[in-house]
């Protein structure tokens, strides 16, 4: 036959298959195969193109079959006859056919034995072959074999051109050396000028973005001469998956100044940043953009990240309103419809949209189930078995996410044997199982089982190490917090943000100024830059006493928020500097940052004990009115405290009564402390009643009230409470503080006379005492060292630290009755000292002393 006579369907099967017209390449095909015409390579090359488009594997195998004989075996009879023509002209050797071939089966996820058969067979392979094996291997997840075939292909002498970079690149970061490798790419890239090609230099920014290396992404972005659309999306969506959302916001209102049209991709990397920002009013402006747009407004997905949007801003009518009006909703439509719902406990919302689902015969997948399982607490436990069981019918409880989450269910139920049960039964039990049952046992306070889990685990990922680390810090097993932050970077595992933000309240409760820096210095070395940190820091160096390092840190921030200012208004607080306090607050109104209740009970906190009684109370009468706020249980403590110290208690009391709502426990703690600073015997009986009423169990309360009996001489009183905590079976446990000396924590006892160092310990006590009370002479001091009455006080002068911490329920109930440890680092010849309400601010000289007390002992 001519070759004219089979010329035109060669063509057109090439041109449906150019012009996405698929299913017409195929019907051509076909057509020509029963009118025995005979197809050439590049016809062939664009049916298997069209079958892997199309993911039709069956037809795609019954193409290869007229390629290659007795490779699969699975052709229909008549491709017998196509089969034999291209046996005869020898077509199965044409790279062009293999490496269609090669693409198709990837591209239908058949690659490690189909794809990879078909290459190895191949007699003749170019750059393209590697290309496409390497690019099949990526696309199905196989990132180690494709690196192999990478190494291979230059190995053999090939040069790898700008579409093999592109293939490897973005996936290099998932390597355990991603990062060199990258550089290593990179060099390539400019070596062989290929940077000019946007869409290598996008690869590298993917690359960048995904191994946190964004100063390296954006150095990439600023040096190309062009920039497409995408290159806008790599650069946004690198700096959103990394949590550096204002960044990313800014980088898009840098595109909308360029000129560049923003694409449905960019709209759907830049609404969960103004989610997770809480910025309505930027995403409100997107969706305007959007309803201008006839292209953007028709797209699924696009409506799909609006309803999501206004999801998690909490802006439920908006998510309802745009779902409604996406003409062509999907299953996603509906997942996120449901997820909006639950994430705003709407249970009625959640529910309706379930029951719509199941009028349009729309079957809930494994996203829809974790949504609903989310608001099962609310539904009771009837309900939750129900999904259960659905789960199990439809083959879902398999899925790790959903096991783990009806695990969950049963927990917030109060199910904790069902959730037990449901973890045992679980086939597959991961990592991420074992997890979610720490993280149940840690809710309900179960430790042991928590631990129990823990050990059992074979495989532990870094979540599991996290979980642990906030159960022994939650029950304050701080030795086992640490010991377990120091075996996961044992493990070669590396902290990350959760890390940090578990371990450094742990430090802090450790007063441990040098365990602080240590994760101040991991946080600069590993990038996390994140203001969650930087306020836990901020609030880590506060409470170990080291207000120096957290001044040099705060004003060291560049992007104070709400949480930095609390933080640093806290620290001054607890360290008595409340002018220091009150000029951060007066700074953070000048940036127009509104407070919270925080803020104002620590500023509140701050004047009371640093004497600025009018100052106090006139801050606490203006909040309503200034800052729009109500007062808390904190606030009204913190007024009772500041009438306290101008000793006007019948003015506290008067102040409590007539509160506009129920006065806790704290508040009227905070009253009777004030009562037996002051010996106030008959207000300090009315008050005990109060809080004998609202926590019998509290053992503070009885030993202050009987404290106050004492110092009355009331002694039959004293009698009474002492046979009333018998009766109620309550004892006082003894006050144990710790100071860390020399990177060793040494740990005292009240009332301890084991220590090997007692004498020593006792007789320093007493001169600390007599230090605090009066400002004496040396020599007086010497001379009242023997009488004064013992407290516990503790210092070393190698370090240059004190530790001083009182022995006896704190007078305020606002520290909880819990002793009050402070640790300061000082200069090396002189030190400050404190009392353990940190009223003191005189220096001693520290060698002198040591020198004449050495010599009297």
């Amino acid at each position: 036959m001519p070759i004219s006579h089979f010329r035109p369907w060669n063509a057109a099967i090439r041109s449906h298959c150019a012009d996405g017209r698929y299913l017409d390449a195929l019907a051509a095909f076909c057509q020509m195969h029963q009118a025995g015409l005979r197809p050439d390579c590049y016809a062939v090359a664009a049916t298997a193109k069209s079958c892997a488009l199309l993911t039709y594997v069956a037809l795609g195998k019954s193409v290869h079959g007229f390629v290659t004989k007795g490779v699969l075996g699975s052709a229909p009879a008549y491709g017998q006859v196509i089969h034999a023509y291209v046996v005869k002209t020898g077509l199965e050797e044409e790279t062009l056919v293999g490496n269609a071939l090669v693409s198709m089966y990837a591209k239908c996820g058949s690659v490690t034995v189909d794809a990879c058969r078909v290459f190895h067979l191949m007699t003749c392979k170019d750059v393209v072959s590697w290309n496409s094996i390497v690019a099949g291997l990526v696309e199905n997840g196989f990132v180690a074999e494709a690196f192999d075939s990478f190494y291979q292909m230059v190995s053999m002498g090939l040069k790898p051109n700008y579409a093999t970079v592109v293939n490897v690149l973005p996936v290099s970061a998932l390597l355990p050396q991603g990062w060199h490798w990258g550089k290593e790419i990179h060099c390539y890239v400019l070596r062989s000028a290929m940077e000019t090609v946007i869409s290598v230099s996008n690869a590298l920014m993917t690359h960048y973005a995904r191994v946190g290396d964004l100063k390296d992404a954006e150095k990439v972005f600023r040096n190309m001469h062009l920039v497409d659309v995408v290159s806008w999306n790599t650069i946004i969506s690198g700096y959103a998956m990394n949590g550096w959302h204002q960044r990313a916001l800014a980088l898009f209102h840098e595109l909308l100044a360029s000129g560049v049209e923003p694409d449905a991709v960019t709209l759907i990397t830049v609404l969960p940043v103004c989610a997770h920002l809480r910025n309505i009013e930027e995403g409100k402006k997107i969706h305007n953009y959007i309803l201008r747009t006839p292209v953007l407004q028709r797209d699924t997905t696009v409506g799909n990240a609006l309803v999501s949007f206004y999801g998690k801003c909490g802006q439920l009518d908006y998510a309802f309103q745009t779902f409604a009006n996406i003409s062509d909703r999907d299953l996603i439509s509906w997942n996120a419809m449901m997820a909006a719902y639950a994430d705003n406990e709407n249970v009625k919302g959640a529910v309706d949209i379930l029951y719509h689902m199941h009028l349009r015969g729309i079957r809930p997948d494994s996203v829809t189930v974790l949504s609903i399982l989310q608001i099962c607490m609310f539904l009771g436990m009837g309900k939750t078995r129900e999904i259960h069981g659905y789960s199990v019918r439809a083959s879902l409880v398999e899925t790790p996410a959903v096991g783990n989450a009806i695990i969950d269910a049963y927990a917030k139920c109060g199910c904790i044997e069902h959730a037990v049960k449901t973890f045992q039964s679980l086939s597959g039990r991961n990592i991420v199982s074992g997890n979610t049952m720490i993280s149940v046992y840690m809710k309900h306070g179960s430790l042991e089982e928590a631990i129990k889990i823990f050990e059992e685990m074979t495989d532990r990922d870094l979540s599991t190490w996290n979980l642990m680390i906030q159960a022994f810090a939650q029950n304050d097993y701080v030795d086992q917090a640490i010991s377990s932050f120091l075996k996961l970077q044992y493990q070669l595992m590396k902290p990350d943000l959760m890390s940090i933000m578990s371990i450094l309240p742990v430090c802090a409760r450790l007063a441990s100024v040098h365990l602080v820096k240590q994760c101040h210095s991991y946080i600069i070395r590993g990038l996390l830059d994140d203001i969650r940190v930087e306020g836990a820091l901020l609030d880590a160096y506060c409470k170990c006493g080291s207000i120096y390092d957290a001044q040099e840190l705060f004003q060291s921030s560049s992007r104070k928020d709400l949480v930095t200012y609390t933080a640093m208004i806290g620290g001054y607080a607890m360290n008595g500097m409340a002018k220091e306090a009150l000029a951060t607050f007066y700074d953070m109104q000048q940036s127009d940052i509104k407070p919270d209740h925080v803020i104002i009970t620590s500023l509140l906190s701050a004047c009371s004990h640093a004497g600025l009684v009018d100052g106090g109370l006139k801050l606490f009468r203006t909040v309503g009115e200034a800052h729009g706020m109500k007062h808390t249980m904190e606030h009204y403590a913190c007024v009772v405290d500041l009438f306290a110290r101008r000793g006007q208690l019948r003015e506290a009391y008067d102040f409590i009564v007539g509160m506009p709502c129920e006065a806790n426990a704290n508040v009227w703690g905070t009253l009777l402390g004030a009562c037996r600073k002051y010996g106030e015997m008959k207000i300090g009986q009315l008050v005990a009643n109060h809080l004998f009423a609202i926590e019998e169990k509290n053992i503070g309360n009885y030993v202050i009230m009987s404290n106050i009996y004492a110092a009355d001489a009331r002694w039959d009183a004293v009698e009474q409470v002492r046979m009333l905590l018998k009766a109620k079976e309550l004892r006082k446990p003894a006050g144990c503080s710790w100071i860390e000396v020399e990177r060793s924590r040494h740990v005292f006892i009240a009332d301890d006379l084991s220590h090997p160092e007692r004498i020593f310990i006792y007789d320093m006590v007493r001169f600390l005492n007599w230090e605090i009370k009066e400002p004496l002479s040396l020599e007086e001091l010497i001379n009242h060292f023997y009488t004064s009455p013992p407290t516990t006080f503790i210092f070393s002068p190698h370090e240059g630290y004190l530790l001083a911490s009182s022995a006896f329920p704190s007078h305020s109930a606002l520290e909880d009755h819990r002793l009050n440890d402070i640790t300061s680092r000082l200069e090396p010849d002189k030190f400050q000292s404190h009392s353990a309400s940190s009223a003191l601010s005189r220096l001693v000289d520290v060698p002198r002393c040591f020198a004449v007390l050495r010599a009297n002992i």
